[in-house]
């Protein structure tokens, strides 16, 4: 066998990448870069590799009856999820930054769940919920008083059994409803108050959920009506006395992607479960959990566009055509490094609003108000374009990337989820737009970030002035333009942080494309004169310390 690439394995997906190791380290999380490296590690290998293939290849079933005809209401997983899943767990993914709570946890955690995320993306959603969950919990603190310490275990116990009973517990969430999807106002489950109602106090739900991923998790946020309005409760899988808690799993969905992951519908039938925080204040409680996987959403986003930059320059670098090894050719070199650019620019802003969160958290008022903002535009932003970037770089592997062994398919495959879970794209233009006219400060905030970049790189500068200047138009108008501002905004920002921290070719080829519109309609459009070599260079999976490509 000749002129075929060997298997891009046995690596570490961590210390290969270089803006990534780079992001650690600025945003205050070095102290964390042994415990990514491990999980790098583990995401590179060969055995963990082949785990992800077959959770996919072995999607889970719905298990509704055991044989004595008793309703058990499972989704039956194949040990390979199993396995990738208490991985993740182990590292902590799922709860790192509430168990050890020091400056840059956020940013530590959100830089390893990238990592592990290369080798299977289906066990993110259980892994983000249950990060996700915790600051919403608190809201009802003898709830999370009860419940958090099972979801800080860095057991996995994947046995259906009250959470009592076991040695760790994640968590789920179930907003939408056939009628209303986004629209969770509209949601028509009731919830009924069993012995006066209140916070913490327990309710009965009874109703429907269309959309519950993972329902094999021990306890899930749901959305109802109480008397008193759109409410947030705690559903666990079994009640306090050790019975089924009374729901059905109804059908799993048959999904594009994501498929080693269990999407489920769900009936409540006169449901237990306890109210966190006040009636009529659901949405506002449930909020804190969605912000957080919507931070997931866009480390999503970014994981697999560093993927496929991953396998594409590793084909190029190892696949001779017309007698030329395939990335010194002037074409393939425009487009591979487009690819680059875009993945680091996608790195660079999640590490950064990972920060963000860090800061937050510690009371930065600065901070909270960039996140309010830039958790949006950058979901919406980085997301969006995960699926071209995907189908770019499957294209670079050519016949070998539309087959199914690459994985590049399956990376296709997931590319979209990220921007419709959590809020699809106009959900969260919209949303952009309800932080400039409620908050202010936070487009301020916005703009100073920005202005950091652009006091040293003119392009940009002349960007944010007119984007600035475009933002308040014509008030009739503005949410017919909400992407194009979404769009600009996101661009902006990216282009400050490449200025100030990624590679100066990196910022030379985003400003002249991105900004300064010497740029086609897809990748490999890039002007001349960028370096492609040294960005190339930079992005290749062969230079990891920690590891050897096998051959």
């Amino acid at each position: 066998m000749t002129n075929q690439p060997p298997a891009l394995t046995d690596y570490n997906v961590f210390e290969a990448d270089i803006p990534l190791v780079e992001a650690v380290r600025r945003e205050g999380a070095e102290w964390a870069e042994p415990r990514i490296a491990a999980v790098g590690a583990l995401a590179g290998s060969e055995p963990v590799r082949a785990l992800g293939a077959q959770a996919n290849e072995n999607p889970p079933k719905l298990r509704t009856h055991d044989r004595f005809g008793n309703r058990v209401d499972e989704a039956e997983f194949h040990p390979a999820w199993h396995e990738l899943l208490g991985m993740a767990v182990e590292h902590e993914l799922h709860c790192s930054p509430w168990k050890d709570p020091r400056p840059g946890a956020h940013v530590a955690r959100g830089a390893a769940f990238m990592c592990m995320s290369q080798a299977e993306a289906g066990i993110g959603c259980p892994i983000s919920m249950t990060y996700s969950v915790i600051p919403a919990l608190r809201t009802q603190p003898e709830l999370a008083a009860e419940w958090e310490p099972r979801f800080l275990s860095p057991s996995y116990d994947p046995r259906n059994a009250p959470a009592p009973d076991k040695a760790g517990a994640l968590a789920g969430m179930g907003m939408t409803e056939k009628q209303g999807g986004t629209d969770v106002r509209a949601n028509t489950t009731v919830a009924r108050p069993v012995n006066g109602g209140g916070p913490g106090a327990e309710y009965e739900l009874t109703g429907h959920k269309w959309f519950v991923s993972a329902p094999m998790c021990d306890a899930f946020l749901v959305l109802a009506q109480a008397d008193g309005g759109i409410s947030c409760f705690l559903f666990p899988r079994w009640t306090p006395d050790g019975e089924r808690n009374r729901f059905r799993l109804q059908r799993l969905k048959d999904k594009l992607g994501n498929r080693s992951n269990a999407s489920s519908e769900v009936e409540f039938d006169a449901a237990s479960a306890w109210l966190v925080g006040e009636e009529g204040a659901g949405v506002r409680t449930i909020i804190e959990m969605v912000n957080h996987t919507r931070l997931d959403c866009v480390m999503g986003g970014a994981t697999g566009m560093r993927a496929g930059v991953a396998q594409a320059i590793h084909h190029a670098q190892h696949r001779s055509v017309f007698g030329r090894v395939l990335s010194e050719q002037p074409l393939m070199r425009n487009v591979l490094a487009d690819l680059c650019v875009e993945s680091e620019a996608a790195t660079i802003s999640a590490m950064r609003l990972a920060r963000a969160y860090d800061e937050s958290i510690a009371g930065d008022t600065d901070a909270q108000n960039l996140k309010r903002v830039a958790n949006a535009v950058l979901k919406y932003w980085i997301c969006k374009r995960a699926p071209m970037h995907a189908g770019e770089a499957l294209e670079c592997l050519g016949g070998n990337g539309y087959v199914e062994e690459s994985g590049m398919p399956r990376l296709f495959r997931e590319s979209p989820l990220n921007s419709i879970w959590e809020g699809s794209g106009n959900v969260q233009c919209l949303d952009v737009l309800r932080a400039m006219i409620k908050s202010p400060a936070s487009v301020d905030a916005f703009f100073t970030e920005v202005k950091e970049g652009a006091v040293a790189e003119p392009r940009l500068d002349a960007y944010a002035k007119s984007l600035r200047d475009e933002l308040p138009g014509d008030v009739e108008t503005i949410e017919v333009r909400a992407r194009r501002v979404v769009e600009r905004m996101a661009l902006a920002l990216q282009g400050s942080l490449l200025v100030r921290y990624g590679d100066p070719a990196v910022a030379d080829a985003f400003c002249a494309s991105r900004l300064g519109g010497d740029w086609g309609q897809a990748f490999g459009t890039l002007p001349a004169g960028v370096d492609f070599g040294s960005i190339i260079e930079r992005h290749s999976p062969a230079h990891s310390p920690a590891g050897v490509l096998r051959h």
